[in-house]
């Protein structure tokens, strides 16, 4: 039903932030996201300044019973980002970070970037687990959980979560904390998509950097089983100052790989220290060392912020992208064969195959829990398809969904939830399992009995409580 314009001129008239409606100037700006394999159209877009915008428009939609779509970096792989027919709530603007250096913690607004996040807190050296590439945006990546390169000396994104302020479905202000509504933050911490609109984030920090060993060594795919052995032999001595993602894809056309190996499958260790330097420097030699016929290493000492931003040429809007996932305690022979025979296959220079390493700080539940599980797991492997055709993302959305077809009678079992297909619910209650999952679906009829955040990696509530 299209909203009337006496409704719409008195929320312009309520709110700081902008209205924008379809055929508006910015509209289409404002409603893109960065997955374009989920290309929405909003009845309207409420563009926030603040809490107290963001509290008028969840209530006019609830009024008018329109679907909401929360957008803060609109970055969640799965597009949850944008709605059809409703009302989006683009949080944008909303990008004020205070730091208290003594306290080592930092509040940030819900729209925030890592960008943003990390040149505040780095010109203090500190730092939190964020993501590998800066443009993401904090909640959508923190409430999920929160894989980076600092997971396993720092724990998960998450587990920095020490406060929030929320909206809730009614429109109402809500505080989460250790001292108020401890089993809010407890949720927050892996499935904080649900129990409102989340404005602003309180994190604890700690020192980092300003300097990391950190960068990438690549090795032919021939030497992709090697390169796994090795891998599983010496990293689970790693100290917990080190990070390692294993990256299969396509040589990318850059000076620091040679020449013949552009475009041909290949296979990488990403690496990033954050200790000191006699130690770092070892476990980089020992990595360069373990296979033979490296080859692209680019492990140098550089700025954190730097090496954050490192990967995000990739990572740029403008793609078709599907992401799936799996947890694996092991990357047995057989596995390994699959993931091989799959990349042969491979013809989008954009698309791969991300296995970061788990372990240390991972392992940790924050003080007062969190609702993420899966700590315990050794690997997490992400199928990213990526595509900059959509004609031709049909084919690599098929590709990925036979990997991991073929991959799955080799996991661990589990989810991650900031990884999950649109296509995917029913692995909801294995992200968090059966005691987790039951705890959840009890806080989200609490505090969301009618569903109203359900564009989301979705706990429903319990219809009959």
């Amino acid at each position: 039903m299209p909203i009337a314009p006496a409704a719409l001129a008195k929320l312009e008239s309520t709110v700081r932030g902008q209205v924008l409606t379809p055929g508006q100037p910015q509209f289409d700006a404002a409603r893109e996201i960065w997955n374009l394999l989920h290309d929405r159209q909003p009845a309207l877009v409420v563009r926030c300044t603040g809490h107290a915008d963001v509290a008028t428009a969840v209530r006019f939609a609830r009024e008018r019973d329109l679907e909401i779509a929360v957008k803060g970096g609109g970055h969640h792989a799965a597009g949850h980002a944008s709605c059809d027919g409703g009302l989006l709530l683009d949080l944008s603007l909303m990008r004020g970070i205070h730091v208290d250096p003594e306290r080592q913690t930092a509040i940030a607004q819900g729209g925030c970037t890592w960008a943003g996040f990390d040149h505040e807190t780095q010109e203090f050296g500190l730092a939190c687990t964020g993501p590998i590439v800066s443009m993401t945006g904090l909640p959508g990546f923190l409430l999920g959980g929160g894989f980076g390169w600092l997971q396993r000396k720092l724990g998960l994104g998450c587990d920095h979560l020490v406060g929030a302020d929320l909206v809730d479905a009614e429109g109402r202000y809500v505080r989460a904390s250790d001292t108020e509504n401890p089993e809010l933050l407890w949720g927050l911490r892996g499935a904080g998509w649900n129990f409102g609109v989340v404005t602003s984030m309180e994190l604890k920090l700690n020192r980092v950097g300003p300097e990391v060993l950190a960068g990438l060594v690549y090795f032919p795919i021939e030497r992709f089983a090697e390169l796994c052995r090795f891998h599983c032999a010496v990293i689970d001595d790693a100290p917990a100052e080190l990070t390692t993602w294993l990256i299969l894809r396509l040589a990318p056309n850059v000076p620091a790989i040679p020449e013949s190996f552009h475009g041909r499958p290949v296979c990488a260790i990403a690496f990033c220290h954050c200790g000191e330097k006699i130690d770092a420097e070892h476990w980089a030699d020992r990595i360069r060392e373990g296979v033979a016929e490296r080859f692209g290493d680019s492990i140098i000492w550089r700025r954190y912020e730097e090496w954050q931003r490192a990967l995000d040429g990739r990572w740029g809007n403008g793609f078709y992208n599907d992401w799936r996932s799996f947890y694996f305690d092991e990357l047995q022979p057989k596995c390994i064969d699959v993931i091989r025979k799959y990349l042969m296959r491979l013809d989008s220079p954009y698309t791969d195959i991300k296995i970061p390493h788990m372990g240390g700080a991972v392992a940790r539940e924050p003080e007062g829990g969190a609702a993420f599980a899966n700590r315990h797991r050794r690997y997490c492997l992400v199928i990213q398809a990526r595509s900059s055709d959509q004609k031709e993302s049909a084919k690599h959305l098929q590709w990925a969904k036979d990997l991991q077809s073929e991959l799955q009678p080799f996991s661990a079992g589990g989810a991650y939830v900031n990884f999950l297909a649109p296509d995917e619910s029913s692995r909801m209650r294995s992200a968090y399992g059966e005691d987790g999952y039951r705890r959840l679906v009890a806080l989200k009829t609490r505090m969301d009995p009618g569903n109203v955040f359900h564009l989301n990696p979705n706990i429903a509530p319990d219809r009959n409580a």
